[in-house]
């Protein structure tokens, strides 16, 4: 591991606190990897445990869309998508997910869409989680929730135009 990169989960459980984001779980850190939306200058992130898995060690993705809420998916069912794996609760969501991956892959490479709206990097809470327009949106936990729906539309504006330079600051 790089003298940089050493030292990210200790400044993304920091920025996590700075961004409302009281909990963050230095113990299962995020994971730069190959995954989660365009690359910045041929970098991605997204937020894996040490096993490479997303969403919190294996939700399904689909099922927020199709249940409405996080289901743990059956480790044994499972897609790579962008360099991480994710786990599904049924064939039919697996089958879902491979027809079209990045319409179920959470935004913000899995990570705190608050934090990201406030130019950090936080871990997630699935209980936290949103559609807005189509697009999967997770919380670290309720204040980070509260503050992002202070204001919404603007919340998801400033997390669009930060993320490309987290990506790039953190990203592998």
């Amino acid at each position: 591991m790089s003298t940089g990169l050493r030292f990210l989960p200790a400044l993304l459980c920091a920025a996590g606190v700075l961004a409302g984001c009281q909990n963050a779980q230095p113990g299962r850190p995020p994971v730069a990897a190959a995954a989660a939306g365009s690359p910045v200058d041929q970098k991605f992130l997204v937020n894996v445990d040490t096993g490479g898995i997303a969403l919190n060690g294996g939700y399904d993705p689909v099922a927020f869309f199709t249940d409405n809420k996080p289901i743990k998916g059956d480790p044994k069912i499972r897609s790579v998508y962008r360099g991480a794996v994710y786990h599904f609760a049924s064939a039919e969501h697996k089958a879902m997910f491979d027809a079209d991956p990045a319409r179920y892959e959470p935004q913000f490479g899995g990570f705190c869409a608050y934090a990201a709206s406030v130019n950090r990097v936080s871990p997630v809470d699935v209980k936290y989680f949103e559609i807005v327009g189509g697009r999967l949106i997770l919380q670290h936990n309720q204040k980070a929730w509260d503050l992002w729906h202070k204001s919404p539309s603007e919340s998801l504006v400033k997390a669009d135009t930060n993320w490309p330079g987290l990506v790039k600051a953190n990203g592998l």
